[in-house]
């Protein structure tokens, strides 16, 4: 699966994975690995603060991957506001959350020595300030770069339901 990428220096954010190799639209990249923890583990280890730089990967509502621990190269892949890949929640067929897996995959053909980028969608309940906007800052170069790798959690809505 990763035979096909190469971790180096990134113009976008220090080190980015580049394929070696053409990738196929749809094809899986390689799967985000790391060591696996709760919620509360990573709140405590990390403290909850913002750093904006992570290796820890929401896998479910339980578990979170951390890739500080026993990561691989997936966890150099950078945002990107037009990505070329996609990160994928693989649920357990068995419906144990431990056994939840991430992949990457291809959203479109890919050539050598381009960089492997996805959307983290990283979504925030409160309002974005100017400083976590600078903290979170994306530098990928897209046309329709947004500049930050944050945005504002979408509301949920509520149709009336007549009486």
């Amino acid at each position: 699966m990763s035979r096909k990428i190469v971790q180096r220096n990134s113009r976008i954010h220090g080190q980015g994975v580049f394929a070696t190799a053409p990738i196929k639209a749809g094809e899986e990249v390689v799967e985000y690995k790391g060591k696996l923890r709760t919620h509360a583990e990573v709140d405590e280890e990390y403290g909850g603060v913002d750093t904006g730089h992570t290796f820890l990967f929401i896998l479910n509502d339980e578990y979170v991957i951390d890739a500080n621990i026993g990561g691989n190269v997936a966890r150099w892949l950078n945002h990107g506001c037009a990505p070329n890949c996609m990160a994928f929640v693989i649920e357990d067929e068995g419906g144990d959350l431990r056994k939840d897996k991430v992949v990457i995959e291809a959203l479109h053909d890919i050539g050598t020595g381009e960089e492997l980028t996805y959307d983290y969608d990283i979504r925030i309940e409160e309002p974005i300030t100017a400083e976590e906007r600078l903290l979170w800052a994306c530098h990928c170069g897209a046309a329709n770069c947004t500049g930050t790798m944050i945005r504002a959690a979408k509301k949920a809505t509520h149709d009336a339901i007549p009486a």
